[in-house]
């Protein structure tokens, strides 16, 4: 397996996996290589920084592997954060899309919210200009919550 960086005409970068650099070019020929921004098919190779190892008789100066405590510990980090930019914003569930539609097009006032969308539907937002982030960590439902 061989992995690329990528770039769409639009200019969204992103990384691949192919079984070879042939297997990218007929695929890309057959156009079924596409943006996950953006759905665009016209695809490059971006520039992408080798990927050395160090060598096997190096000792120290680089960061150990993360445990799976310190994996936890930062994930446990990142929901907090979430959720404290999360306590002043707004769910509105299914209507996202609707709803930050509605804001940016100045028929609703400005406000944060979160909510869900389906990929169609923040790809349509972003191509619109739209700004909208996804969530790092998965948010439960107000009206799922115990």
């Amino acid at each position: 397996m061989i992995v690329f960086d990528l770039r769409c005409a639009a200019g969204h970068v992103f990384e691949a996996w192919f079984g070879s650099s042939r297997a990218f070019e007929e695929q890309r020929a057959r156009l079924l290589v596409n943006c996950p921004v953006c759905g665009d098919d016209r695809i490059d190779k971006a520039v992408m920084a080798p990927n050395v190892g160090a060598k096997g008789n190096r000792t120290g100066g680089g960061a150990a592997p993360a445990s799976p405590q310190d994996a936890k510990a930062l994930l446990a980090q990142v929901a907090a954060a979430q959720a404290k930019a999360l306590a002043d914003s707004r769910w509105v569930g299914r209507d996202f899309a609707r709803e930050a539609r509605a804001m940016h097009d100045g028929e609703a006032p400005q406000a944060l919210i979160h909510g869900q969308a389906t990929p169609d539907e923040a790809r349509a937002l972003v191509d619109d200009g739209v700004a909208i982030a996804p969530l790092l960590v998965p948010v439960t439902p107000p009206d799922r919550v115990n």
